[in-house]
């Protein structure tokens, strides 16, 4: 399986296409990586070097892989963090070649806009950007409880409010969604919930909630959702596979007390977690 992944990349640490990449790799696929920040580290730091590119240096390097006539074999693109609404069109304008080579190519679009207790933190336009052009061209979307509730229109305070925000979502375009964290007046206090809802139905999935908090999860449980949904054809099985592996990369992390997720120390929860948590239909 061969992926190109648009997205922003660190040097230090693991976020972005840092964080999805190797997983992806560990699990097997070609991962054609295509950066479009380059940062010496997460700017949650308060402080970092690098710069944001431009929109027509990705379809400057899309267009060279092009060139190289592979683009037939692309079986799919994933998008992250995108700096600015222009990067937003690049991506679109690679997901329209991609198609154009491969009929059967789909694309996953993780919406980051913000998150419960940040707000938005992206550009102004990169919100807008996300529900009225990304959303309907996407297969895949793989938002946050803030970003649903954004995308949608509408706040999701229970489990019903959520089943109603996913399905106005899928009315809109993308048949598979994997809602990454999800609280409400159903989740007990020592618990994250995830949602998925596709082909195969709707389901939740809980894990217990780890002393934690580390970039990048986020941008890995996109990836290997999207790998899993394409392998499976199920989003019961991909939010199982993918939140399990996550979580046990997570574990480790907390364990180790360290700022940065273990993706590579931890490398073998990626393909065989430690724990294995099971779907349940909604």
């Amino acid at each position: 399986m061969n992926l190109l992944s648009i997205q922003s990349h660190v040097a230090y640490g693991h976020v972005g296409n840092a964080a999805a990449v190797f997983p992806l790799q560990r699990l097997g696929v070609e991962a054609w990586a295509v950066h479009t920040v380059q940062f010496s580290n997460h700017t949650g730091y308060g402080a970092w070097k690098g710069r944001v590119f431009e929109a027509d240096m990705i379809r400057e390097v899309v267009a060279g892989i092009g060139e190289r006539g592979v683009l037939a074999t692309c079986d799919g693109v994933i998008s992250g963090y995108m700096g600015g609404a222009d990067i937003g069109e690049a991506i679109l304008d690679t997901v329209a070649t991609v198609r154009a080579a491969n009929g059967g190519a789909r694309y996953c679009c993780d919406p980051v806009i913000g998150d419960v207790g940040r707000g938005i933190f992206v550009r102004p336009g990169i919100p807008e950007f996300m529900r009225e052009r990304a959303l309907p061209a996407a297969d895949v979307i793989t938002p946050n409880q803030f970003e649903l509730d954004f995308l949608a229109g509408r706040t999701t305070g229970t489990l019903r409010d959520a089943v109603a925000a996913v399905d106005h979502l899928h009315a809109i375009g993308p048949s598979s969604i994997l809602v990454t964290s999800l609280h409400t007046e159903e989740t007990p206090h020592d618990a994250v919930d995830l949602f998925a809802s596709g082909p195969d139905g709707r389901f939740r999935l809980r894990t217990p909630k780890l002393p934690i908090s580390v970039n990048g999860a986020g941008d890995a449980i996109a990836a290997l959702f999207f790998v899993h949904v394409l392998r499976t054809g199920s989003v019961a099985e991909a939010m199982s596979r993918a939140a399990s592996s996550i979580f046990g990369v997570l574990k480790r992390t907390s364990e180790a007390g360290s700022r940065e997720i273990l993706i590579v120390e931890a490398q073998e929860e990626i393909v065989a977690p430690t724990l294995l948590f099971h779907a349940q239909p909604v």
